[in-house]
């Protein structure tokens, strides 16, 4: 099942931000937003309003598909050619992105004044679905929504005044998510791809199978430190290397098992 957040913007009274399933219509092989009341997190069933739009269509945009609380990601995660170590979970190292580093598909990624360069990262998002707190690695998947596409873009040029990442990582527009939740994804083995102005970039392209630490172990981990909330996200790791983001560059994360995000690189 996938799982959007739009807005309709041809009718004003349809301006505020709604939820939708997407399916796709048999008939003509195009993806709908069947729109839905309720809240997304909540135990009580949602409702259908009647509404359906072509996610394509006039007027639509896909924002990203949850505001989290925080968001935690897992830094050189990415198992090498022949690497057989199973690092143990405090081994793991964690950063943090804020909320306003999260935009949607299509919003533009702005580099900062201060960057010298920015580097994409192509990667598989978990969304919480249920609060995690000491959650077990056995348990820990019972507490994912589902997953989504994210960039996890850094911007290079201050290392040495920020060795926390803080600002590499956390400016607005660091954080693209989208283009929806799909509830239906194999967190041991989905496949992503990095494209750049149309051409993927093999190297920053790979699946979760080689992950050094699986997803499942990346929530008991951060649970064990960080209470997780109903909307929270991680980005669970990319291939590498990564590379470079200029100016007018049109960056795509596709994940097979749940679609593209697609943004513009916009200097200051």
């Amino acid at each position: 099942m996938r799982i959007a957040r739009f807005v309709h913007s041809i009718d004003q009274s349809d301006s505020t931000p709604s939820y939708a399933f997407v399916e796709k219509d048999k008939s003509d092989g195009k993806d709908y937003l069947v729109e839905f009341d309720g809240y997304l997190f909540s135990s009580q069933q949602v409702r259908l309003t009647g509404k359906r739009y072509p996610v394509d269509g006039e007027g639509i945009r896909l924002l990203s598909p949850v505001l989290p609380s925080k968001v935690y990601g897992i830094m050189k995660n990415y198992r090498q050619p022949g690497d057989t170590s199973t690092p143990a979970a405090n081994e793991m190292i964690v950063f943090s992105k804020p909320s306003t580093a999260v935009c949607g598909p299509d919003d533009p990624i702005v580099m900062p004044k201060w960057a010298k360069s920015l580097h994409f990262e192509a990667e598989v998002a978990v969304v919480i679905g249920r609060m995690a707190r000491n959650v077990s690695e056995k348990d820990a998947l019972s507490h994912v929504l589902g997953y989504t596409c994210v960039n996890d873009v850094t911007a290079y040029g201050i290392e040495g005044a920020d060795p926390f990442a803080v600002r590499m990582k956390g400016f607005d527009t660091a954080c693209p998510l989208g283009p929806w939740i799909q509830t239906e994804c194999d967190p041991a083995n989905a496949h992503m791809h990095m494209i750049l102005n149309g051409t993927e970039q093999k190297k920053a392209s790979g699946t979760t199978a080689n992950l050094l630490h699986p997803i499942a172990q990346q929530i008991s981990f951060i649970s064990s430190f960080a209470t997780l909330l109903p909307g929270d996200v991680i980005l669970t790791g990319c291939a590498d290397p990564t590379g470079e983001l200029h100016d007018r560059d049109e960056a795509v994360v596709k994940v097979d098992e749940i679609g593209s995000l697609r943004n513009i690189v916009i200097a200051r």
